[in-house]
């Protein structure tokens, strides 16, 4: 969906924090200036946009995905090499944004779930388990989405409707190792989970 630069607007005066999750394309470039925050499912892969990302004030969430550009397929790929794949496009897409202008405090790594990053579920088992590392490799804030996420799906053998238990497992994996942000379908029920582990912890 493309929004006016108008309708943006007046979004914003209704709500603090305007997230868009769109590809991002000529199409799209004019209203990204009124963006707290973009994500790319492909990671920005299209320099022709990066002085329009310079000159806004948005945050940019850059989400691996292994075909990098084009339209969605079903990869298979191997789990043992997965975590250097991801890091090595995001050295490569970090690079390329800061040399454009962008700080490096805007930039946010989301390295993809399910079928963005491919077939097998052991490909998004073996990422949530080396969260740590690739934060501590790349030094940037982490978002993690696995919410509904077929891999869920597949590996307790449940419908999208009574996924919630297995997302919310996965969520609060990521929340305990390394994860900054979570993007999720249920923001309550994974605040309240959050709330008791703090208390359990003793952090509140």
């Amino acid at each position: 969906m493309i929004l006016s630069t108008g309708v943006m607007r007046a979004i914003a005066r209704s709500y603090p924090t305007i997230t868009m999750d769109v590809l991002a394309s000529p199409a799209n470039a004019a209203i990204i200036q009124d963006a707290d925050y973009v994500n790319d499912i492909q990671g920005f892969p299209d320099p022709e946009l990066y002085p329009k990302f310079a000159a806004s004030k948005a945050r940019l969430i850059i989400m691996h995905s292994v075909q990098a550009r084009g339209p969605a397929q079903k990869i298979d790929t191997d789990p043992a090499s997965i975590v250097g794949r991801v890091a090595d496009f995001f050295e490569e897409r970090t690079a390329a944004l800061m040399a454009a202008g962008i700080a490096r405090d805007r930039l946010i790594l989301d390295p993809g779930m399910g079928l963005f990053v491919g077939t097998k579920p052991q490909v998004s088992l073996t990422l949530l388990r080396r969260l740590n590392v690739l934060k501590t490799a790349l030094g940037l804030p982490l978002l993690v989405s696995v919410s509904r996420k077929s891999f869920l799906r597949t590996l307790v053998g449940r419908e999208l409707k009574d996924i919630g238990p297995a997302t919310l497992g996965a969520e609060l994996y990521a929340a305990l190792h390394g994860a900054d942000m979570i993007r999720t379908h249920e923001p309550r029920q994974l605040r309240d989970a959050l709330t008791i582990w703090s208390h359990i912890a003793g952090q509140t």
